[in-house]
């Protein structure tokens, strides 16, 4: 949901122009990847954004959750120097890979990890939104509540004063056959209210920007 697919815009560049328009000052989004995934190769090789002026740089990855990118925050952050780390994890990983509990202490360790390689990295965290799994699998959805319980208390535990951690509300309206082209992946609607939900948390809590506009485009 966050790296997007070819010919997409994705949540990261409804942000980008956001910012652009109400942040006062200078910003730059930073990491170590550029691409998109492209569904016709099956592979993430694709630079074709829908506007190809985004800087596109970000660290995400098509199927890949907090065990995946655990091991790669420290360079990350050592190397490209981010002050503000946006994330949204965890359907991937309850899905296929770990349990609740065992994505809650991975999310901690991710946390660790950043802040070893910048010990006042700010952070904010999207709980796993509504998606079509959690509609038909019972047991699924009672794993994704379990999730966002144990990601609330994660960081409400972690949270300090010089590294803080925000747990970002989920987008109110969100709604999988309205802002999904499949029921899990955002469309442009979609996009836009992730945009928001990261927006009103960091104007909310650290006065960044201002409230977000949701567009429709």
């Amino acid at each position: 949901m966050t790296i997007g697919s070819a010919g997409e815009h994705t949540w990261r560049y409804r942000l980008w122009q956001h910012l652009r328009e109400t942040y006062g000052g200078p910003f730059r989004i930073v990491g170590p990847r550029e691409t998109l995934y492209d569904k016709a190769t099956n592979a993430s090789d694709s630079y074709e954004y829908a506007d190809p002026e985004f800087p596109r740089a970000h660290l995400a990855g098509w199927g890949e959750g907090w065990q995946h990118m655990t091991p790669l925050i420290a360079d990350a952050v050592r190397v490209h120097k981010p002050d503000v780390l946006l994330v949204s994890l965890g359907l991937i990983d309850l899905g296929f890979y770990t349990d609740a509990d065992q994505t809650a202490e991975n999310a901690r360790l991710f946390v660790a990890e950043a802040r070893s390689s910048n010990p006042r990295i700010a952070i904010a965290l999207l709980p796993v939104i509504p998606n079509v799994r959690a509609e038909t699998d019972p047991p699924f959805a009672a794993q994704v509540v379990r999730f966002n319980e144990l990601l609330a208390k994660t960081a409400a535990d972690l949270d300090e004063p010089r590294s803080p951690l925000l747990l970002t509300s989920p987008p109110p309206t969100y709604d999988i056959h309205q802002d999904t082209y499949d029921g899990t992946h955002p469309n442009a609607s979609g996009e836009h209210k992730i945009a928001g939900a990261f927006a009103g948390a960091m104007y909310q809590a650290w006065d960044v920007g201002q409230p977000y506009l949701a567009g429709t485009d």
